[in-house]
């Protein structure tokens, strides 16, 4: 899976600023609506084939892994053009306006199960549970991200076949993962990805990427900055 990093440009101007934007309105999304629906009555959106789904706290793994694949695909997605770094960072703060107004409309829950005290890294998944209370699931920004963490490199000849085709793979393996740790269900799984497709395609083919690259460049005056 090499990753040919010379065939990489450097950061687009503002870019740099613009990910770390991305990053602060993700915190708020996921954890400020909370102070907003914590006392709110949730939808629980379970169904008899989430029941199905096997519950293997061991997928954990692949749950973490998929914080350091975000990392190592968002840089990669704003580092082939200006055109392509804008249209990815405004499709992630479109989906991500898109879970706002989610979470605050329709707050979503899930009943958790007790983690046997032998299963295989049941110690992390159990520290996953403390830390990340079981609401604002629908959409799934795991799932989300994952999504437009391939369709960001999809097709692009910069980054080699072998890793898009990873790309792919891991992003489906996320969605999975959300399932068999029961940190979401189906639903919150499928709106997810469609999510992720359906922003990475209004990026584009509305010019929203390009007036969000001018947004960012008018800050202090458009000067060149990372």
């Amino acid at each position: 899976m090499k990753l040919r990093p010379s065939r990489y440009g450097p950061l687009p101007p503002r870019t740099g600023w613009a990910l770390a934007g991305a990053l602060l309105y993700q915190c708020i999304v996921f954890s400020g609506t909370r102070l907003f629906t914590a006392g709110w009555r949730h939808w629980h959106m379970a169904t008899a084939l989430d029941g199905a789904v096997p519950f293997l706290p061991w997928t954990v793994a692949v749950y973490v892994a998929a914080y350091f694949f975000w990392a190592a695909n968002y840089l990669l997605a704003v580092r082939q053009g200006e055109d392509r770094a804008w249209r990815f960072l405004a499709a992630d703060m479109l989906g991500k306006t898109v879970c706002l107004g989610a979470f605050l409309l329709l707050p979503t829950a899930i009943i958790r199960p007790v983690i046997p005290a032998e299963a295989p890294l049941g110690g992390l998944l159990g520290l996953i549970y403390m830390l990340d209370t079981p609401d604002n699931l629908f959409p799934s920004i795991h799932c989300f991200n994952s999504w437009l963490c391939w369709a960001g490199i999809r097709g692009r000849g910069e980054v080699s076949a072998r890793y898009r085709a990873f790309s792919l793979l891991m992003a489906l393996a996320v969605g999975v993962s959300t399932l068999t740790t029961r940190q979401h269900v189906l639903a919150d799984v499928a709106a997810g990805f469609a999510l992720g497709e359906l922003c990475w395609q209004l990026a584009g083919r509305t010019g929203l990427g390009a007036w969000y690259g001018r947004l960012w460049r008018r800050r202090k005056g458009g000067r060149d900055g990372r």
